[in-house]
């Protein structure tokens, strides 16, 4: 069992910045292959970033590339993620996911989640 807890969200104005964590615990956590998803309203849930389990491979979507930042993990209980010149369109609810296939988190649904986290940019 692994549980996640996400904080750092707010309201941000655009081209600011905001750093994610997500606390994790459980018993194999450092097994698991993290991500960060979000959801805007009226949207469906998208795949943002992904770092595996050693923290020596990360993953982003095109949308977010050169802008945000996955780290940490390494077996540790906290994963990040940077956000650097926001926008408007990052508005969302961001999630953290862990899952044991770091093909699932990159592209599937993860076994775990978090109860999510609201990042507002305001133009």
């Amino acid at each position: 069992q692994v549980q996640l807890v996400e904080s750092g969200g707010g309201v941000v104005q655009a081209g600011g910045s905001l750093r994610l964590s997500c606390a994790a615990s459980g018993r194999t956590f450092s097994t698991y292959h993290m991500g960060w998803f979000r959801q805007a309203p009226g949207k469906e849930r998208e795949f943002v970033a992904a770092i595996n389990w050693s923290g020596s491979n990360t993953y982003y979507a095109d949308s977010v590339k050169d802008r945000f930042t996955i780290s940490g993990h390494n077996a540790k209980n906290t994963v990040y993620l940077q956000m650097n010149s926001l926008k408007p369109e990052d508005t969302a609810v961001y999630y953290c996911a862990a899952d044991r296939s770091i093909t699932v988190v990159r592209t599937g649904i993860p076994r775990y989640w978090g109860q999510g986290t609201q990042v507002t940019v305001s133009s």
